[in-house]
C-alpha cells in the first residue's frame, strides 16, 4: 500500500515539474516574441509636436525574424507586398570617422525599433564604379523596411573623400549626417594598428607607426600620412560645410560610447526624431570583452565583433606628446564649429 502511495506521488509531483518547465518555457518565448512584435505607441501628444522633418511613427510592428529572413534574400515578391515591405534611401548616414566607432554607433542605433540597418559598408557615394551603377543600384542595397522605419548606412571613408558631399547633397539635400569622432592620436594609432594586423596576417612586414607618422627629413607630423590626415577632422568638416549647415550633423564622441554609450544614443534619437527606446536594459558591460553588448529581448544578445578592440602597439611617448601638439589647434577649431568640447589634450 505504502509502495503503491509513493509511486502516486511521483507520477503527480513529474507532472507537476513537467507543466511548470513548459509553462516556464512557453513564457520565455512569449517574452521574446512580445519583445519583438511591441508595437511602438503613436508619438503625437507625447513628444511634443512634429517637426518638419521628424519622422512619423505609427503603430509599428518591428519583426526582427522576419526582416531578417528578407535580408538574406528569402522572400518572395507576395511577402514583401503582404508586408508592405520596402526598400528606402537612408534618412541618415554614418559618414565617418574610420576608426572613431562607426560599427558600433550602427549596431546601437539598430537597438531602436524604428530604425534598420544596412549591414555592409555600401560604397556608393565614395566609389566612382558604383555612383555610376545609380540611385536605383544603391537604393536596392538597402534593407527591407516598414514604411515609417528609417534606413541607415554607414561607409567611413565619405568624411574623408572629397566628392561625395556633393553626391550626396544631389541624393538628398536634407539628410541627417551622424560623425563618430575619437581622439585624434588614438584615432590614428588604432588605424595603423588595424592596418598592421591585415599586414601581419598575409605575413608581410610594416614600418612601425613613429616612421610612419613623423617626417624623417624634418622630424615633423607627416600630414602626408592618410591616418593622420584622417584625424584632422576640421579640414573635412568645412568641406561638407560647403554643402549641408551645421545642423544637419551630429557629432558622436567616440571614447564616450565606449565607457557609457547610453546618454550618446540618446542624444542620437534626439537629433533623429525618434522616441526614446533604448535604455540600459539594451546594454550590458562583458568584463570578458571589455566593452558592451547589446540585448535586443529576453533571447537574442550580441556583441561586436572580436577585431573590434584591438590592442594597440606601444608608441614612443615624445611622438604622442607631438601629436596631440600638432592636432590641439586643429580640435579647437572643431570644437568651435561643432559647438560641442572633448576631453582631449
Amino acid at each position: 500500500m505504502l509502495f503503491k502511495q509513493q509511486a502516486l506521488l511521483r507520477q503527480k509531483l513529474f507532472v507537476l515539474g513537467s507543466l511548470a518547465i513548459g509553462s516556464l518555457l512557453y513564457l520565455v518565448a512569449r517574452v521574446g516574441s512580445l519583445d519583438r512584435l511591441q508595437p511602438l505607441c503613436p508619438i503625437d501628444g507625447r513628444f511634443g509636436p512634429r517637426g518638419q522633418d521628424e519622422i512619423p511613427l505609427r503603430a509599428l510592428q518591428f519583426k526582427r525574424g522576419l526582416l531578417h529572413e528578407f535580408r538574406k534574400g528569402n522572400a518572395t515578391k507576395e511577402q514583401i507586398r503582404l508586408h508592405n515591405l520596402v526598400q528606402q534611401l537612408p534618412k541618415a548616414i554614418i559618414i565617418g570617422v574610420r576608426k572613431g566607432g562607426t560599427r558600433a554607433l550602427l549596431e546601437m542605433l539598430n537597438l531602436h525599433p524604428a530604425v534598420v540597418k544596412a549591414s555592409q559598408e555600401i560604397h556608393f557615394f565614395d566609389n566612382d564604379e558604383n555612383y555610376a551603377k545609380g540611385i536605383e543600384w544603391y537604393r536596392k542595397k538597402m534593407p527591407f523596411s516598414y514604411p515609417h522605419q528609417i534606413t541607415i548606412e554607414k561607409s567611413p571613408a565619405y568624411f574623408i573623400t572629397e566628392e561625395v558631399p556633393e553626391r550626396i547633397y544631389k541624393m538628398n539635400s536634407s539628410i541627417k549626417l551622424l560623425i563618430i569622432v575619437r581622439e585624434p592620436t588614438t584615432r590614428a594609432i588604432s588605424d595603423y594598428t588595424q592596418v598592421l594586423e591585415g599586414k601581419e596576417r598575409k605575413n608581410k612586414t610594416y614600418y612601425k607607426f613613429e616612421k610612419l607618422a613623423i617626417d624623417p627629413n624634418t622630424c615633423e607630423v607627416n600630414t602626408k600620412y592618410k591616418a593622420v590626415r584622417t584625424s584632422i577632422y576640421t579640414k573635412h568638416l568645412e568641406r561638407w560645410l560647403k554643402y549641408f549647415p551645421i545642423e544637419q550633423f551630429h557629432i558622436v564622441d567616440g571614447d564616450r560610447l565606449i565607457t557609457d554609450p547610453l546618454p550618446e544614443l540618446q542624444l542620437v534619437e534626439k537629433f533623429l526624431n525618434l522616441p526614446p527606446r533604448i535604455s540600459q536594459y539594451n546594454l550590458y558591460f562583458n568584463a570578458t570583452r571589455g566593452f558592451y553588448c547589446l540585448r535586443f529581448n529576453i533571447v537574442f544578445n550580441k556583441c561586436l565583433a572580436g577585431s573590434k578592440g584591438r590592442i594597440h602597439p606601444e608608441v614612443d611617448t615624445s611622438v604622442i606628446t607631438k601629436l596631440r601638439k600638432f592636432f590641439h589647434p586643429f580640435n579647437q577649431k572643431f570644437y568651435q564649429i561643432t559647438a560641442r568640447t572633448f576631453n582631449w589634450p
